[in-house]
Parts: structure tokens; sequence; C-alpha cells
């Protein structure tokens, strides 16, 4: 049983259930940059599978050209049927590698039919992923994987595909592969290594490795790899009220991320005093919430190589919310401030869920009906994850934060460096359409999708309005 499941069983005694339904999805696309790798998206489709996928080119223990597939297939997104009392789910995958060059080449194709059972009836709206690895030998060379989920007792499949290149072992060159993440929660009933396929990072995550190849055949002097994780700064912040002032162009909220504003947080290197290729590995304990970039050069002035691998460290369960401080941290958007910071200063987890509790009770009023309204709210913060993380949580966005507020748009108007949410057939009603606007248009250079809300102080009243919605339990059948 997840852990909101649990908060629903035994909040005030009650029994309920959760099920995610997916609107839209925005996500922050990956970079166009082939030397910074920064992992799957998303990309949500209501009803249908949800997969992470990655694949990493690497010369295996023969020195052989081979790609390295790892897919995260979300449980809760698979349609699962009883069966002798176990919860069973059919899927069928299929990986077609296709020579970067012509999409018409394909190098190596493969299918792989996979039985899942598990008798935890929980496992049917569980946020946990099955890990799927495969190693394909490919000739050295540049491809592009796609990677085909069909689930086969509902017939919705979804593709996903991402680039990737393979150092020829017999040139007199030096070379780097990708760099392939890797994740540990000591927390697991079984700690173990497993690939990392997205750019967010759970903040639960113990310990990272990172490991590339580096190639130098040709060169009789010893090839010195150097790398560094850096830390940028960026906006962690929940987004302010509707009506408040806009942000200044100075800020960090406006700017997102500043990739010119980094830290060191570790530097090393590694001298390779033999020719060949060689496995190399960096590990890292926890890292802090942020957005962090790990990368590696040569010194070789004249043809200096340059790998990086983004990522983005999340709250501690994310996407998902599971412990009373992750259940504590949305109420920002239904609570005054001074009521707020006293929910956010208990310390204690026990008294923090009891505190929800009474919240949501005291304003409610009616158990069952409180039930239902906080299950919608936590339903939503969840799809705000999924559908708007950047350099932050979905649901500190400001399109997470009307996402949340007033559920998903009526319409949809992108412009540009513009976005206009309706939630009203009359598109010249001022109440209830909001523009975003992007400060920075997303590029190799800012791979994120970061839209500020135009902020009036007109919004009060209807921000006011749309809370005490939630607040009164109307909300459960006036969603604006």
């Amino acid at each position: 049983m997840t852990y909101l499941n649990q908060y629903y069983h035994t909040l005030f005694g009650k029994t309920s259930l959760f099920c995610l339904a997916v609107f839209i999805g925005l996500s922050c696309a990956r970079s166009a940059n082939p030397d910074i790798e920064r992992g799957s998206d998303y990309e949500y489709r209501p009803g249908y599978p949800e997969v992470r996928f990655s694949a990493v080119g690497f010369l295996n223990e023969d020195n052989q050209p081979s790609i390295n597939l790892a897919a995260d297939i979300v449980y809760g997104s698979l349609i699962f049927k009883e069966f002798e009392g176990t919860q069973q789910a059919q899927i069928g995958i299929d990986v077609r590698i296709v020579k970067k060059e012509t999409d018409d080449n394909v190098i190596d194709s493969k299918h792989y039919d996979i039985e899942i059972k598990k008798e935890d009836s929980s496992i049917t709206t569980s946020q946990k992923s099955f890990i799927f690895e495969k190693r394909i030998d490919v000739p050295a060379g540049s491809y592009t994987v796609y990677f085909t989920l069909t689930d086969k007792n509902s017939g919705k499949k979804i593709t996903r595909s991402t680039d990737t290149s393979i150092p020829d072992p017999t040139n007199n060159q030096i070379d780097l592969t990708d760099i392939r993440m890797l994740g540990k929660d000591m927390d697991a009933d079984s700690p173990d290594w497993f690939p990392i396929t997205t750019y967010d990072v759970p903040g639960r995550i113990d310990s990272l490795m990172f490991i590339f190849q580096a190639t130098n055949n040709s060169s009789d002097q010893p090839l010195t790899i150097s790398a560094e994780l850096l830390r940028f700064e960026s906006d962690q912040s929940i987004a302010r009220p509707m009506y408040f002032n806009n942000y200044s162009p100075s800020s960090i909220q406006y700017k997102g991320i500043d990739f010119d504003e980094e830290t060191v947080i570790r530097q090393s290197q590694r001298k390779l005093l033999e020719p060949g290729s060689v496995f190399i590995e960096f590990r890292f304990a926890r890292q802090e919430r942020g957005n962090y970039r790990f990368e590696v050069r040569s010194d070789k002035e004249e043809d200096q190589l340059f790998k990086a691998r983004d990522f983005g460290v999340k709250s501690e369960n994310y996407p998902a919310i599971k412990t009373a401080r992750e259940l504590a941290r949305p109420l920002a958007y239904l609570m005054d401030e001074g009521e707020y910071e006293d929910l956010m200063a208990i310390s204690d987890s026990d008294s923090l869920k009891q505190a929800i509790d009474r919240f949501w009770l005291r304003e409610i009023g009616n158990k069952n009906e409180a039930i239902s309204v906080l299950k919608l709210y936590y339903q939503r913060v969840e799809e705000a994850n999924k559908q708007f993380s950047n350099f932050k949580e979905g649901w500190k966005t400001d399109t997470g934060m009307i996402y949340i507020l007033f559920g998903p748009p009526w319409y949809v108007n992108n412009q540009l460096d513009e976005m206009v949410w309706s939630y009203s057939y009359n598109r010249d009603d001022p109440s209830y359409n909001y523009l975003f606007f992007q400060p920075k248009i997303q590029s190799e250079f800012y791979p994120f999708e970061h839209y500020i809300l135009q902020r009036n102080q007109q919004y009060y009243s209807v921000e006011f309005q749309q809370v005490s919605l939630w607040l009164s339990g109307l909300i459960l059948t006036r969603n604006v």
C-alpha cells in the first residue's frame, strides 16, 4: 500500500482509494547538446504506460561496442488483472537501434515479452518501477534508440527514444563514452545500484555513481581525465500568490537557474598510464536539493574532450508524496503565511501528520468529505510534479500552482514564449484567463520550460474564492 493510500486509509479512521490521472504533459525537455546528457523526461499521456528510458554506448569487457539499455516502468501505470490471488500485468517491449545518419538503417531490433506478478494488490497504484535492463552489441557509431512499450492488458503503447554514440576501439585517438548514472537507496529492502534514467533524482537516494570509459589508443603519454561535480544556483522557492508583485528580472525566481553561478562540490583526476579503454567511476554521497552537473574533461589541449550528466535532486520521494513533511509543504497554497509557518515549524513527523489532519477536518468539518478533498488536492500535487517539474518540483512552479488550485485548463494557447490557460468560455475574461511567459526560450543552453505567471493585484479575489472552494469542500462540485 502506498503512503498516500495508507494516509487516506487511516485519516480519521476512514478508508479511501487513490488513483492518479494525468491531464497534460508539459515537462522539461532534454538538452540538445550531445555532450550534456540529462536523462529521460516524463512525457505522460493519460491512460498510457509511464516509461523513462536511457541508452548509453559502451565498450564491453572484450572491448567490443555495445549499448546499455535501461527503462523504469511505473507499476501503477500498467493494467493488472487478478489471477489465482496475484496481480498480473503483461507487457511487450520492442527495441529498435537505428544509425543516426539515416532513419531507415536499422542495425538491430529486439522483442521481449514480460509477465509481471505481484501478490500485493496495492501494486495497481504504486509509483515504484519495474526496472528493465539489457545490453545489445552493435558496431561503433552514432545511433538513435527507439523503445516501445505495449501494455497487453490495455492495448496502449508508448514509444521513447534517445541518442547515443560508441567510440571505435580501433581508432588511434582519445575518446570518451557517454556517462551512465546510477543510484542506491539504502532504505530499500535490497539496496543495490540501479540506473537513473531521468533528470530528476529523488532525495532519498543515498549514493550516486557515474560510470564512463576513456580510450587512449595512440598516445605514448599518460592521459589525464579531470572530473568535477558542480552545483548551480537555482530557484527552489514555492510559487508566490497570484496577486503578489511580479518577480524582478534580476531575481533567481525570474532566472530559474543560473548556469554562470556554480559551486564546485568535488574535483578529482584519474591518469591512464597504459593505452586502451578503461572504465572510470566516481561515487558521491547524497546531495541536498538542487541542480548539478557531473562533467569530465581530457587534458589534451589539441583534442580536448568533454562529457557531462546533468541532474536535479528533488524531494525525498519525488514525484510521489509519502512523508508527513511532503504532505505539509503544498498546503502553502491554502494557508495564510503565519499558519503555514507554524505548521512547518513542527519537527516531529507524527505531530506534523496530526496537525495536517486537524487542518483538513477543521476547515471542511465532514470527515468523509475531507478525505475526498485532500485526496483530490494531493492527486493534483503529484500530477503537477510529473508534468511541470524543471529545476524544482512541479508543484512549486507557477503552472503547478494554478494547476493544483484550478485543475486542468479548459483551453491552452501557446505562442512563442507565451502561454495562456483559460478557465472560461470567454477568452477575454481577465479573471479566468492566465498568461504565462518564458523569460528565456528553451534551448540547448537553457533546457527547461520555465513559465512565469503574469501576476495582477486583481487576482486577490479570484485566488481567495478558489481557496474557499477547497476549504469548504465545494471544489468537489465546482472546479472554478
